[in-house]
Protein backbone atom coordinates (compact mmCIF):
# COMPACT_ATOMS: atom_id res chain seq x y z
CA UNK A 1 0.00 0.00 0.00
CA UNK A 2 2.79 2.47 0.85
CA UNK A 3 5.63 0.92 -1.11
CA UNK A 4 7.02 3.35 -3.71
CA UNK A 5 4.95 6.14 -2.08
CA UNK A 6 5.95 9.42 -0.45
CA UNK A 7 4.18 9.98 2.87
CA UNK A 8 3.89 13.28 4.75
CA UNK A 9 2.99 13.27 8.45
CA UNK A 10 2.03 16.62 9.97
CA UNK A 11 2.76 16.71 13.69
CA UNK A 12 5.11 13.86 12.89
CA UNK A 13 7.19 14.16 16.07
CA UNK A 14 4.22 13.48 18.37
CA UNK A 15 3.31 10.14 19.94
CA UNK A 16 1.19 9.06 16.99
CA UNK A 17 3.70 10.24 14.41
CA UNK A 18 6.57 8.31 15.97
CA UNK A 19 4.52 5.10 16.15
CA UNK A 20 3.30 5.60 12.59
CA UNK A 21 6.88 6.05 11.32
CA UNK A 22 7.98 2.90 13.18
CA UNK A 23 5.09 0.95 11.65
CA UNK A 24 5.78 2.13 8.09
CA UNK A 25 9.45 1.21 8.36
CA UNK A 26 8.57 -2.26 9.67
CA UNK A 27 5.87 -3.01 7.09
CA UNK A 28 6.98 -1.21 3.93
CA UNK A 29 10.62 -1.71 3.08
CA UNK A 30 10.22 0.08 -0.25
CA UNK A 31 8.50 3.25 0.95
CA UNK A 32 10.01 6.03 -1.16
CA UNK A 33 10.05 8.85 1.38
CA UNK A 34 8.62 9.74 4.80
CA UNK A 35 8.42 13.50 5.43
CA UNK A 36 8.18 14.40 9.12
CA UNK A 37 6.57 17.84 9.28
CA UNK A 38 6.49 19.64 12.63
CA UNK A 39 7.43 22.95 14.24
CA UNK A 40 9.44 21.56 17.16
CA UNK A 41 13.12 21.42 16.22
CA UNK A 42 14.09 19.74 19.51
CA UNK A 43 11.72 16.83 18.93
CA UNK A 44 12.99 16.56 15.36
CA UNK A 45 16.57 16.50 16.64
CA UNK A 46 15.67 13.74 19.11
CA UNK A 47 13.94 11.71 16.40
CA UNK A 48 16.99 12.07 14.16
CA UNK A 49 19.07 10.43 16.88
CA UNK A 50 16.67 7.48 16.80
CA UNK A 51 16.71 7.34 12.99
CA UNK A 52 20.14 8.55 11.77
CA UNK A 53 20.26 9.65 8.13
CA UNK A 54 22.89 7.11 7.11
CA UNK A 55 20.63 4.25 8.24
CA UNK A 56 17.27 5.74 7.21
CA UNK A 57 17.83 7.74 4.01
CA UNK A 58 14.09 7.67 3.24
CA UNK A 59 13.32 9.98 6.18
CA UNK A 60 13.09 13.74 5.68
CA UNK A 61 12.74 16.25 8.52
CA UNK A 62 10.77 19.35 7.56
CA UNK A 63 10.40 22.24 10.00
CA UNK A 64 7.11 24.03 9.48
CA UNK A 65 3.71 24.97 10.85
CA UNK A 66 0.37 23.95 9.34
CA UNK A 67 -0.72 27.57 9.84
CA UNK A 68 1.74 28.56 7.10
CA UNK A 69 0.05 27.65 3.82
CA UNK A 70 3.10 28.31 1.64
CA UNK A 71 5.28 26.07 3.79
CA UNK A 72 2.80 23.19 3.79
CA UNK A 73 2.49 23.49 -0.01
CA UNK A 74 6.29 23.25 -0.27
CA UNK A 75 6.26 20.15 1.91
CA UNK A 76 3.51 18.50 -0.17
CA UNK A 77 5.32 18.64 -3.51
CA UNK A 78 5.60 15.07 -4.81
CA UNK A 79 3.64 13.62 -1.86
CA UNK A 80 1.22 10.72 -2.40
CA UNK A 81 -0.23 10.36 1.12
CA UNK A 82 -0.83 12.86 3.94
CA UNK A 83 -1.53 11.89 7.53
CA UNK A 84 -2.66 15.01 9.35
CA UNK A 85 -1.88 14.65 13.06
CA UNK A 86 -0.85 18.23 13.93
CA UNK A 87 -3.16 19.92 16.45
CA UNK A 88 -3.40 21.85 19.68
CA UNK A 89 -4.87 19.09 21.85
CA UNK A 90 -4.92 20.19 25.50
CA UNK A 91 -8.44 21.19 26.55
CA UNK A 92 -7.37 23.82 29.09
CA UNK A 93 -4.75 25.26 26.72
CA UNK A 94 -7.40 25.71 24.04
CA UNK A 95 -9.81 27.40 26.46
CA UNK A 96 -7.16 29.92 27.51
CA UNK A 97 -5.75 30.43 24.00
CA UNK A 98 -8.82 30.09 21.78
CA UNK A 99 -7.54 32.00 18.75
CA UNK A 100 -4.33 29.96 18.65
CA UNK A 101 -6.34 26.74 18.79
CA UNK A 102 -8.59 27.89 15.94
CA UNK A 103 -5.61 28.90 13.79
CA UNK A 104 -3.94 25.54 14.17
CA UNK A 105 -6.89 23.14 14.23
CA UNK A 106 -9.22 24.82 11.72
CA UNK A 107 -7.08 27.12 9.56
CA UNK A 108 -4.31 24.50 9.60
CA UNK A 109 -6.75 21.84 8.40
CA UNK A 110 -7.86 24.05 5.50
CA UNK A 111 -4.21 24.71 4.59
CA UNK A 112 -3.53 20.97 4.45
CA UNK A 113 -6.61 20.44 2.24
CA UNK A 114 -5.64 23.18 -0.20
CA UNK A 115 -2.03 21.95 -0.35
CA UNK A 116 -3.20 18.40 -1.05
CA UNK A 117 -5.48 19.59 -3.86
CA UNK A 118 -2.77 21.76 -5.43
CA UNK A 119 0.03 19.20 -5.22
CA UNK A 120 -1.70 16.11 -6.62
CA UNK A 121 -1.85 14.11 -3.38
CA UNK A 122 -3.92 10.90 -3.63
CA UNK A 123 -4.91 10.08 -0.05
CA UNK A 124 -5.42 12.26 3.04
CA UNK A 125 -6.39 10.91 6.46
CA UNK A 126 -6.89 13.36 9.34
CA UNK A 127 -6.82 12.40 13.02
CA UNK A 128 -9.78 13.49 15.12
CA UNK A 129 -10.91 12.89 18.70
CA UNK A 130 -13.94 11.70 20.60
CA UNK A 131 -14.19 15.28 21.90
CA UNK A 132 -15.33 16.32 18.41
CA UNK A 133 -18.59 14.44 19.01
CA UNK A 134 -21.19 16.76 20.58
CA UNK A 135 -18.36 19.06 21.75
CA UNK A 136 -18.58 21.03 24.99
CA UNK A 137 -15.09 22.55 24.82
CA UNK A 138 -13.23 24.59 22.22
CA UNK A 139 -10.77 21.83 21.38
CA UNK A 140 -13.63 19.50 20.49
CA UNK A 141 -15.41 22.24 18.55
CA UNK A 142 -12.32 22.98 16.45
CA UNK A 143 -11.82 19.30 15.70
CA UNK A 144 -15.48 18.96 14.69
CA UNK A 145 -14.97 21.87 12.29
CA UNK A 146 -11.80 20.20 11.01
CA UNK A 147 -13.67 16.91 10.48
CA UNK A 148 -16.33 18.74 8.47
CA UNK A 149 -13.69 20.44 6.35
CA UNK A 150 -12.00 17.17 5.44
CA UNK A 151 -15.31 15.44 4.68
CA UNK A 152 -16.48 18.35 2.51
CA UNK A 153 -13.14 18.52 0.66
CA UNK A 154 -14.23 15.49 -1.35
CA UNK A 155 -16.95 17.63 -2.93
CA UNK A 156 -14.45 20.11 -4.37
CA UNK A 157 -11.86 17.67 -5.72
CA UNK A 158 -13.31 17.81 -9.24
CA UNK A 159 -11.48 15.38 -11.51
CA UNK A 160 -8.55 15.00 -9.11
CA UNK A 161 -7.80 11.46 -7.92
CA UNK A 162 -7.83 12.22 -4.20
CA UNK A 163 -9.73 10.97 -1.15
CA UNK A 164 -10.07 12.76 2.19
CA UNK A 165 -11.27 10.93 5.32
CA UNK A 166 -11.04 11.13 9.11
CA UNK A 167 -10.34 8.71 11.96
CA UNK A 168 -11.90 9.43 15.35
CA UNK A 169 -10.91 7.54 18.47
CA UNK A 170 -10.77 7.87 22.24
CA UNK A 171 -8.04 8.22 24.82
CA UNK A 172 -4.75 6.67 23.79
CA UNK A 173 -3.37 4.49 26.57
CA UNK A 174 -0.14 5.89 27.97
CA UNK A 175 -0.06 9.04 25.84
CA UNK A 176 1.29 12.25 27.30
CA UNK A 177 -1.16 13.84 29.73
CA UNK A 178 -3.37 10.75 29.93
CA UNK A 179 -4.66 9.32 33.18
CA UNK A 180 -2.49 6.21 33.62
CA UNK A 181 0.94 7.94 33.54
CA UNK A 182 -0.60 10.60 35.78
CA UNK A 183 -1.77 8.00 38.31
CA UNK A 184 1.57 6.19 38.16
CA UNK A 185 3.26 9.42 39.18
CA UNK A 186 0.69 10.31 41.83
CA UNK A 187 0.71 6.92 43.53
CA UNK A 188 4.08 7.78 45.07
CA UNK A 189 2.21 10.46 47.03
CA UNK A 190 -0.36 7.97 48.30
CA UNK A 191 -3.42 9.82 46.97
CA UNK A 192 -5.01 9.59 43.51
CA UNK A 193 -7.17 12.57 42.50
CA UNK A 194 -10.44 11.39 40.90
CA UNK A 195 -12.55 13.89 38.94
CA UNK A 196 -15.80 11.92 39.39
CA UNK A 197 -16.43 8.39 40.65
CA UNK A 198 -18.78 7.57 37.74
CA UNK A 199 -16.42 8.81 35.01
CA UNK A 200 -15.71 6.50 32.06
CA UNK A 201 -13.52 6.73 28.99
CA UNK A 202 -12.88 4.81 25.78
CA UNK A 203 -9.48 3.15 25.57
CA UNK A 204 -7.23 2.43 22.59
CA UNK A 205 -3.56 1.59 22.24
CA UNK A 206 -1.27 3.74 20.12
CA UNK A 207 -0.64 0.84 17.72
CA UNK A 208 -4.37 0.23 17.30
CA UNK A 209 -4.73 3.92 16.42
CA UNK A 210 -2.01 3.52 13.78
CA UNK A 211 -3.65 0.36 12.44
CA UNK A 212 -6.92 2.25 12.11
CA UNK A 213 -5.27 4.93 9.98
CA UNK A 214 -3.79 2.18 7.79
CA UNK A 215 -7.27 0.70 7.43
CA UNK A 216 -8.69 4.07 6.41
CA UNK A 217 -5.94 4.57 3.82
CA UNK A 218 -6.64 1.20 2.27
CA UNK A 219 -10.44 1.35 2.35
CA UNK A 220 -11.76 4.91 2.24
CA UNK A 221 -13.89 6.22 -0.59
CA UNK A 222 -13.73 9.76 0.78
CA UNK A 223 -15.74 11.60 3.40
CA UNK A 224 -15.99 8.86 6.01
CA UNK A 225 -15.28 9.45 9.69
CA UNK A 226 -13.99 6.06 10.87
CA UNK A 227 -14.69 5.11 14.50
CA UNK A 228 -13.19 2.01 16.17
CA UNK A 229 -15.03 -0.54 18.26
CA UNK A 230 -13.02 -0.38 21.47
CA UNK A 231 -13.57 -1.06 25.18
CA UNK A 232 -14.31 1.46 27.90
CA UNK A 233 -12.85 1.72 31.38
CA UNK A 234 -14.13 3.13 34.64
CA UNK A 235 -11.84 5.66 36.27
CA UNK A 236 -12.09 3.87 39.62
CA UNK A 237 -10.96 0.62 37.96
CA UNK A 238 -7.91 2.44 36.62
CA UNK A 239 -7.15 3.64 40.15
CA UNK A 240 -7.48 0.07 41.48
CA UNK A 241 -5.28 -1.28 38.70
CA UNK A 242 -2.51 1.25 39.26
CA UNK A 243 -2.52 1.58 43.05
CA UNK A 244 -5.13 -0.48 44.94
CA UNK A 245 -3.78 0.64 48.30
CA UNK A 246 -3.85 4.35 47.57
CA UNK A 247 -6.54 6.67 48.85
CA UNK A 248 -8.72 8.32 46.19
CA UNK A 249 -9.88 11.91 46.48
CA UNK A 250 -12.74 13.33 44.39
CA UNK A 251 -11.63 16.73 43.04
CA UNK A 252 -14.48 17.49 40.62
CA UNK A 253 -14.88 17.52 36.86
CA UNK A 254 -12.68 20.08 35.13
CA UNK A 255 -14.13 22.78 32.87
CA UNK A 256 -14.91 21.40 29.42
CA UNK A 257 -14.74 17.78 30.59
CA UNK A 258 -17.48 15.17 30.07
CA UNK A 259 -18.59 12.48 32.49
CA UNK A 260 -18.70 9.97 29.62
CA UNK A 261 -17.09 10.31 26.20
CA UNK A 262 -19.14 10.01 23.01
CA UNK A 263 -18.02 9.02 19.54
CA UNK A 264 -21.36 8.63 17.74
CA UNK A 265 -24.54 10.46 18.79
CA UNK A 266 -28.02 9.14 18.03
CA UNK A 267 -28.30 11.86 15.37
CA UNK A 268 -24.95 10.83 13.84
CA UNK A 269 -26.27 7.27 13.69
CA UNK A 270 -28.68 8.23 10.91
CA UNK A 271 -25.58 8.42 8.68
CA UNK A 272 -23.56 5.63 10.34
CA UNK A 273 -22.70 2.21 8.92
CA UNK A 274 -21.21 -0.85 10.61
CA UNK A 275 -18.05 -2.16 8.93
CA UNK A 276 -17.34 -5.00 11.37
CA UNK A 277 -14.30 -3.84 13.33
CA UNK A 278 -15.19 -0.17 12.81
CA UNK A 279 -18.08 2.18 12.29
CA UNK A 280 -18.08 4.91 9.67
CA UNK A 281 -20.08 8.13 9.87
CA UNK A 282 -20.88 9.06 6.28
CA UNK A 283 -20.88 12.68 5.09
CA UNK A 284 -24.28 14.35 5.45
CA UNK A 285 -23.70 16.04 2.06
CA UNK A 286 -21.87 14.04 -0.61
CA UNK A 287 -21.73 14.78 -4.32
CA UNK A 288 -19.35 11.89 -4.96
CA UNK A 289 -21.00 8.73 -3.60
CA UNK A 290 -24.46 7.68 -2.45
CA UNK A 291 -25.16 5.84 0.79
CA UNK A 292 -25.76 2.67 -1.22
CA UNK A 293 -22.33 3.00 -2.85
CA UNK A 294 -20.66 3.43 0.55
CA UNK A 295 -22.51 0.36 1.88
CA UNK A 296 -21.50 -1.75 -1.11
CA UNK A 297 -17.87 -0.63 -1.09
CA UNK A 298 -17.41 -1.34 2.63
CA UNK A 299 -19.62 -4.47 2.65
CA UNK A 300 -21.38 -2.75 5.53
CA UNK A 301 -24.83 -2.46 7.06
CA UNK A 302 -26.59 0.52 8.59
CA UNK A 303 -26.63 0.76 12.38
CA UNK A 304 -30.05 0.45 14.07
CA UNK A 305 -32.25 3.51 14.44
CA UNK A 306 -31.46 5.34 17.69
CA UNK A 307 -27.97 3.80 17.96
CA UNK A 308 -25.34 5.77 19.88
CA UNK A 309 -21.79 5.01 20.95
CA UNK A 310 -20.90 6.22 24.42
CA UNK A 311 -18.19 5.12 26.86
CA UNK A 312 -20.76 4.90 29.66
CA UNK A 313 -23.19 2.62 27.78
CA UNK A 314 -20.56 0.62 25.89
CA UNK A 315 -20.96 -3.18 25.89
CA UNK A 316 -17.23 -3.94 26.19
CA UNK A 317 -15.25 -3.05 29.33
CA UNK A 318 -11.72 -3.36 30.61
CA UNK A 319 -11.41 -5.07 33.99
CA UNK A 320 -8.89 -4.20 36.70
CA UNK A 321 -6.80 -7.22 35.68
CA UNK A 322 -6.93 -6.43 31.96
CA UNK A 323 -5.93 -2.83 32.68
CA UNK A 324 -2.88 -4.05 34.60
CA UNK A 325 -1.85 -6.21 31.67
CA UNK A 326 -2.32 -3.33 29.25
CA UNK A 327 -0.19 -1.05 31.44
CA UNK A 328 2.67 -3.56 31.18
CA UNK A 329 2.21 -3.90 27.41
CA UNK A 330 1.70 -0.27 26.46
CA UNK A 331 2.83 2.04 29.28
CA UNK A 332 5.47 0.57 31.60
CA UNK A 333 7.02 -2.89 31.10
CA UNK A 334 8.29 -2.80 34.69
CA UNK A 335 4.90 -1.97 36.19
CA UNK A 336 4.04 -3.83 39.39
CA UNK A 337 1.10 -3.42 41.72
CA UNK A 338 2.19 -1.74 44.93
CA UNK A 339 2.24 -3.87 48.07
Amino acid sequence: MLNDKTVLITGGTGSFGKQFIKTILERYSDVKKIIIFSRDELKQFELKQQYPTQDYPQLRFFIGDVRDQNRIIQACEGVDVIIHAAAIKQVDTAEYNPTECIRTNIDGAENVIQAALQCGVNDVVALSTDKACAPINLYGATKLASDKLFAAANNIRGSKDICFSVVRYGNVMGSRGSVIPFFLKKREEGVLPITHEEMTRFNISLQDGVNMVMYALENHLGGEIFVPKIPSYRILDVAKAVAPNCETKVVGIRPGEKLHEEMITDTDSLNTIDLGDYYAILPSVSFTYTEEEFLKHHKAVKVPFGFKYNSGTNEEWESVDSLRQLIVEHVDRNFKVQD
